[in-house]
């Protein structure tokens, strides 16, 4: 299991901490260090069976200074995401072939 993970995140905490309650082992990406690669996105949107701007955090201030209004396409969201990995929502799950946004952190329930 995997978890899309940015620690100031009090809902992205909380879905670890139902992760590590139930003993399973998980990758910890803090993807804010390390933004995600353009096939990386590409792959987690498959297994969310997402389009990109349906995981796109439009209550950021980058999304409403830059983006607020735009119609770009899913491949300049995927560029935007990986300019700006803020933009994208957390926390995300992932497990095997299937992954899952962890809003509310209860979601996550459904792969323990």
């Amino acid at each position: 299991m995997k978890i899309y993970h940015n620690p100031r995140c009090s809902k992205s905490r909380q879905t670890l901490q139902l992760i590590k309650d139930a003993n399973v082992e998980v990758e910890i990406i803090e993807y804010l260090k390390k933004a995600p690669t353009y096939e990386e996105i590409k792959l987690l949107l498959m297994k969310l069976h997402l389009k990109p701007i349906d995981i796109i955090r439009k209550g950021e201030d980058v999304y409403k200074e830059k983006f607020k209004n735009s119609n770009f396409n899913d491949d300049e969201w995927i560029k935007i995401m990986m300019e700006y990995p803020t933009l994208i929502e957390r926390p995300i799950v992932v497990k095997d072939n299937k992954a899952i946004v962890c809003r509310p952190p209860e979601n996550v329930m459904v792969f323990l």
